[in-house]
């Protein structure tokens, strides 16, 4: 037998470039967003799975915090539903129907139907985002250039949530928020039934509590985590994180869902037959 060697070029990496440090306001907080003058958008990434970026600290291994291969599902990936999630504390039910949305490949998808994505689920879907802060009145938007170019409003004025009737039950459910040092935590309650919590199709009743913490440790990175807290659907709070990286000179593209169907294209009855044809 004879072996060919073939040469190997190691290349040398040079370590990457210090990110600059985290900008702030006036008064000190940090600035979660653009600096005046300044053109750029955080670059939201797809994670498909949440339930394979829970937070192991109570067991097992750290999983990587930043947008890589972990989580990802592919038409050549197979996803085997719950009994391969042990971290999410699954009730009976709500494992069923994950199962079933896993076997089903997410063809019920809402967000297939140009639904809005709701609650974490917006920050793990691929589309720019853009965060604005109002301190004069105390409060936060964030802008998403996907799912029908849907906002979002952080109160940070001090205000309870609304509780009863008046508390209306929406995708996005309503949020307040408060400083923590340099983190921006958030706290939703008030969502709908009408959406996932994220692509794989783990599902959430309306008693869903969100707690999300929101930290720019330097210019080009925020690292977001957050607590899913529905006893309707799990049996205890569960806890997932990554970072969003920031894209320099990035802004907001129009979207407009209806023109952006090939999503569409994919769905298929319980027969496997397309539910949307494509015209001819």
């Amino acid at each position: 037998m004879v072996l060919f060697a073939t040469p190997v070029v190691v290349a040398q990496r040079s370590a990457p470039a210090p990110s600059d440090p985290t900008p702030r306001l006036a008064d000190g907080t940090p600035n979660l967003g653009r600096i005046p003058g300044e053109k750029g958008i955080w670059n939201v990434p797809w994670i498909r799975n949440m339930g394979l970026r829970i937070d192991r600290r109570e067991g097992g291994s750290d999983l990587p915090s930043s947008g890589g291969a972990v989580g990802l599902v592919g038409h050549d990936v197979k996803r085997d539903g719950s009994r391969l999630e042990p971290l999410v504390p699954f009730m009976p039910w709500s494992a069923a129907v994950y199962d079933y949305h896993v076997a089903n490949e997410s063809k019920y998808d809402p967000e297939g139907y140009c639904l809005p994505p709701g609650g974490p689920r917006m920050m793990a879907t691929p589309y720019p985002m853009e965060i604005i802060q109002l301190p004069e009145q105390k409060r936060i938007i964030m802008t998403f250039e996907g799912a029908t170019h849907i906002w979002r409003e952080i109160y940070l004025d001090g205000r309870p949530h609304p509780t009863g009737d008046a508390l209306n039950p929406t995708y996005l459910g309503h949020s307040v928020g408060r400083w923590d040092g340099d983190t921006l935590v958030v706290d939703v309650v008030g969502f709908n039934e009408g959406s996932w919590i994220d692509y794989s199709g783990h599902p959430h009743t309306d008693m869903l509590h969100v707690v999300e913490k929101f930290t720019r440790p330097n210019k080009n990175t925020l690292h977001y985590e957050v607590t899913i807290d529905d006893p309707g659907a799990y049996t205890k709070p569960w806890t997932a994180g990554w970072n969003i990286a920031w894209r320099a000179n990035g802004e907001l593209a129009e979207y407009i869902c209806q023109e952006n169907n090939q999503y569409l294209l994919r769905l298929t009855d319980d027969f496997g037959q397309p539910l949307f044809e494509r015209k001819r």
